[in-house]
């Protein structure tokens, strides 16, 4: 099964090792993925794309040439890379959002954690001189709000199946009883949003989540609450969170997510909140676990299988 690379050297890399990359078999490289006709002299004969970040649009021509049976994107929302003649050709397209929504929903659990034990505004204290355990609590006995039921989301609801807590979840997708299959209670936002003392944000970046976190709904917003966004920045109105935070009856909100990216150097928010560079996803050497995904997505195809993260074209709409 021949197989052409558009990703770019330097990027497959950092999500294979070489031993993950000697397991896909016999791959044609390029050097410039963004070289068209390199890209499609390469793709005859090809029944299976590689793409990542940076790698480009798999277009017509590319499409034309390889007839793939398969792309397989080594990184998150395939959005990038996938064509309207990739859909019509009839291939099949899977991604490495697992592993990526595991290593964000991993960040998220520990953002939570440190921010029920306030252990930044604590460790801050004590480096001044100061011993104080004002406002230390722990994940126990409260409830935690997911927005968002996607691959982070339920993976976030998984880990906090290791707490004393009610775990709730607000995503209009979502049914009752997949809610309740997941260990938690659907709700809708408002509520989620008035009754959690951990808000944790999910949901995909689209039209209709923009801002979905503004004035009205950060208002109701309890007196405390640990709020945590490892989205997208552009699920919160940035200049409602300053405003809602300089009332200074919030609890630790973290923001690993901005919109845009980065911030101005004097954002009000990269010193209100804890603020982190877009960080949450597999970073550094937790990319490989990427590489080995996509290989054992390779594998399963090749065997038949349901692949763990195929979308098709009718999923565009709803997710990230």
């Amino acid at each position: 099964m021949r197989i052409l690379s558009l990703i770019k050297p330097d990027t497959r890399r950092t999500v294979f090792t070489d031993q993950a990359w000697a397991q896909l078999g016999d791959v044609a490289e390029l050097v410039d993925p963004h070289d068209t006709a390199a890209a499609v002299d390469a793709a005859a004969g090809a029944e299976v794309i590689l793409t990542s970040w940076g790698s480009p649009r798999v277009d017509r021509e590319v499409v034309a040439a390889a007839k793939p049976a398969v792309l397989l994107h080594a990184a998150g929302s395939v959005k990038p890379v996938v064509s309207d003649a990739l859909w019509q050709s009839g291939a099949r397209v899977t991604s490495a959002v697992k592993p990526l929504g595991e290593g964000v929903a991993e960040t998220a659990l520990g953002l939570t954690i440190v921010g029920r034990k306030n252990i930044v505004a604590t460790g801050a204290e004590v480096a001044a001189g100061g011993w104080s355990r004002d406002g230390v609590g722990e994940v126990n006995d409260i409830r935690v709000g997911v927005l968002g039921a996607g691959w982070v989301g339920r993976h976030y609801l998984k880990l906090m199946g290791n707490f004393e807590v009610e775990r709730a979840v607000y995503d209009p997708y979502l049914s009752e009883s997949d809610a309740a299959a997941m260990g938690a209670i659907k709700l809708d936002l408002d509520e989620l949003l008035a009754t959690s003392q951990v808000v944790s944000v999910h949901a995909p970046e689209l039209p209709a989540t923009r801002h979905m976190l503004n004035a009205e709904t950060l208002a109701l917003l309890q007196p405390g609450t640990v709020l945590v966004n490892t989205s997208r920045g552009s699920l919160i109105d940035e200049e409602a969170l300053t405003a809602r935070l300089e009332q200074g009856d919030l609890g630790p909100v973290f923001l690993d997510v901005f919109d845009p990216e980065p911030p101005a150097a004097d954002h009000p928010l990269r010193t209100l909140a804890h603020a982190t560079p877009h960080l949450a996803g597999l970073a550094g050497n937790g990319r490989l676990r990427i590489g080995r995904h996509i290989v054992a997505e390779l594998e399963r195809f090749r065997a038949g299988e349901p692949m763990l993260c195929e979308v098709t074209a009718a999923d565009m709409d709803r997710v990230a």
